[in-house]
Parts: structure tokens; C-alpha cells; sequence
């Protein structure tokens, strides 16, 4: 009492820090299937039950403990126990909100800030867009390119594009040169496909043969100090310039010479590409140095492989086959003769252009 009325305060009392009684969960991403409650404060006392409601219960008035200490260290096993009270919170979201995956059919594009009714009507307008193109290519470039044939002509298989790689190399070692033909579902007949003809013309060769021709011819002029960006598309143009005037050559001189069923375009477009293979035998024999008339060689070689194979493959587009019902008289099988060897001849002109670089 004597110290009370010195004027000393009385002792403090620090509080207790108190813990929660369970450990609540982590709150989930929007895109989750689980959903989450955000509170702006600490929940209120009624969600989670087992919180005392009233402020006078914080501290025991008998021992100054509070009623929200610590609990003993339980193992991982008994967590479930502790948030149960969770369980009873997310009773009470929506059954919307416990199963969006049985509502939404497209993805959830509001997790990337984008809108669902914007995301989809962007995906509309692209496949309007594609299905668009589509038809404006096939109705005004079906009837100048087949495109059905395209798909013909690249069905080659690992095995096909050896061995036409080793006709063009040494054609005079393969026979026979006659196509095959095979009956179609709807019963028309029809040629079979290069995998399974290796006479069959096809595009796959002819195109990676260009694109590696202006590979190499670029490579070379670069060893030489001569390249810059507007050579690739001056050897695009030649090689294609070369093609096309191939391919204008024999049309007009199966016009000319009244040959029916002169083949497709795709057809002679395929025979007029495979000289590139040829080109690039040289072009290799060019890089590697072995000298002037090694590289000569070379390119006699190649020449006259790329002559006998168009020879062989372009008989059976002008001349008929002898089991046909078209005849032809000697007069113009003579005349038909001599086309194709001049056909034959004029790839030496063709390479020649070429491997100028």
C-alpha cells in the first residue's frame, strides 16, 4: 500500500501471442476449380466455428492465459483435422463454383485477362478467315494449279527418293520405265503414287533440289567474295525461268505435234526439275577444286544422265504405248523421235545456265 501511494504504477502484464487454432489453406488461382473467399478483414466469428464471439473472452480472468494458445505439434497425419473448419467455408460456395469443368466448354481465357465472349468471337473470325482463303485460292488458282495433285506427287517414302536419286545418277541401269496404273475406289483408273511407283514423276525431289541449288551457288559466291542478300533471289529467279522455259518447250512441241494426253503440268514440271540434281554434281565437283577437266567431267557426266533420263521418261507422254488404241504413223513417230532427242539435248543448254554462278 506504501508503494501504491509513492505514485509507482502498477506492473504490466504483456500479453500471450496467441496462434490460430488450425492453419488455414493458401487461397487458390482464379483458375482454379475449387474457387476462394476473400475477405477484406479477419472473417467474421460465425464462418469459422470454434472462435470465440465476444472480446471479454480473449484472456482467462483466473490465470491471464488465452484460450488461443498454442495446441501441441501434431504430425502431418492429423492435419485433416484442423481444417475442417475450411471444409464448412467452402460448403457454402455455389455448385457453380465447385464444378466449372462441366460447364465450360472452351478454355478459361479470364485467367490471361482476356474475355470470354472477345476470345470467342476472335476464334470465329479466324476460321472464317482460313475457310475465306481457302476458297478464294482453290477459285482462282484450282484451274491454273491442281492443287488435289500436289498431294499426289509428294506421297514419297525414304526408300523412293533413294532409288530415284540413283536412276538419275545411273539411268541407264534401271528398266523398265513404263508407269504403273491402278483402278480407284470409284472405278476409274489412275496412275499410282510415287511410293509405290518409282517411274511415277514427283515434286519432292525437284523442289528440295532448287532450294538447295540456291543454297550452294550462294555458298560458292561467298567463297569467292561475292554475296550479298539480292543473290538468292536472283538464283530463285534464274532456276525458275529455267524451269518455266522447259516446261513451255515441251507443251508447245506436244501441241505441235498433235501428241494426246500430253500429260499433266505437274507431270512435266517434275521431269524439267530433276536436272537440278545433275547441277548440283557440279556445283559439289566446283567446290571441292579437283581442277578444270575433273569439273568438266563432271559436268558431261551429269549432262548426260539428265539427257537419257528425259529421254526415257518423255516417251511414254509423246510416243503412245504399243498396247494403246492410238496409232500413229511412221511419219509422225519419226517426227516425234526427233523431238525428244532435241528435248534431250537442250538440258546441256539448261545446266549450262545453271551452274554459271
Amino acid at each position: 500500500m506504501a508503494n501504491y501511494n509513492s505514485g509507482s504504477p502498477p506492473p504490466l502484464q504483456h500479453p500471450v501471442p496467441t496462434h490460430p487454432a488450425f492453419i488455414p489453406e493458401p487461397p487458390s488461382t482464379p483458375g482454379s476449380p475449387q474457387g476462394y473467399q476473400r475477405y477484406a478483414s479477419s472473417p467474421p466469428a460465425h464462418a469459422v466455428p470454434g472462435m470465440p464471439q465476444g472480446p471479454s473472452s480473449a484472456f482467462a480472468q483466473g490465470n491471464g492465459r488465452s484460450q488461443y494458445a498454442q495446441p501441441p505439434y501434431q504430425p502431418m497425419g492429423n492435419m485433416a483435422q484442423h481444417q475442417s473448419p475450411m471444409g464448412h467455408m467452402q460448403g457454402s460456395i455455389s455448385p457453380q463454383q465447385q464444378h466449372p469443368h462441366q460447364q465450360q466448354q472452351l478454355p478459361d481465357f479470364g485467367a490471361w485477362g482476356v474475355n470470354d465472349a472477345t476470345a470467342q468471337f476472335g476464334m470465329q473470325l479466324g476460321q472464317h478467315a482460313v475457310a475465306a482463303g481457302q476458297e478464294y485460292v482453290q477459285k482462282n488458282f484450282g484451274g491454273v494449279i491442281p492443287l488435289t495433285m500436289l498431294k499426289h506427287h509428294f506421297n514419297v517414302s525414304n526408300s523412293y527418293v533413294i532409288k530415284k536419286l540413283q536412276i538419275l545418277l545411273f539411268p541407264w541401269r534401271h528398266s523398265p520405265w513404263s508407269r504403273k496404273i491402278r483402278r480407284s475406289e470409284a472405278g476409274q483408273t489412275e496412275w499410282q503414287p510415287p511410293r509405290d511407283d518409282i517411274n511415277s514423276p514427283d515434286l519432292y525431289i525437284p523442289l528440295m533440289a532448287l532450294v538447295t541449288y540456291i543454297l550452294v551457288a550462294a555458298f560458292h559466291l561467298g567463297l569467292q567474295q561475292r554475296f550479298h542478300p539480292q543473290v538468292l533471289g536472283a538464283l530463285a529467279s534464274k532456276a525458275l525461268a529455267v524451269v518455266l522455259l522447259d516446261f513451255l518447250i515441251v507443251k508447245s512441241g506436244c501441241y505441235l505435234l498433235n501428241v494426246q494426253g500430253s500429260g499433266q503440268v505437274v507431270d512435266l514440271v517434275a521431269y524439267g526439275g530433276y536436272k537440278f540434281v545433275g547441277v548440283l554434281l557440279t556445283l559439289v565437283a566446283g567446290l571441292l577444286q579437283f581442277g578444270g577437266v575433273v569439273y568438266m567431267l563432271v559436268f558431261l557426266y551429269a549432262f548426260f544422265s539428265v539427257a537419257f533420263f528425259m529421254l526415257r521418261s518423255l516417251r511414254s507422254v509423246v510416243l503412245p504405248d504399243a498396247n494403246s488404241n492410238v496409232t500413229v504413223n511412221p511419219a509422225q513417230r519419226k517426227r516425234r523421235i526427233s523431238f525428244l532427242f532435241l528435248e534431250a539435248l537442250s538440258q546441256i543448254v539448261y545446266m549450262a545456265i545453271l551452274v554459271r554462278v
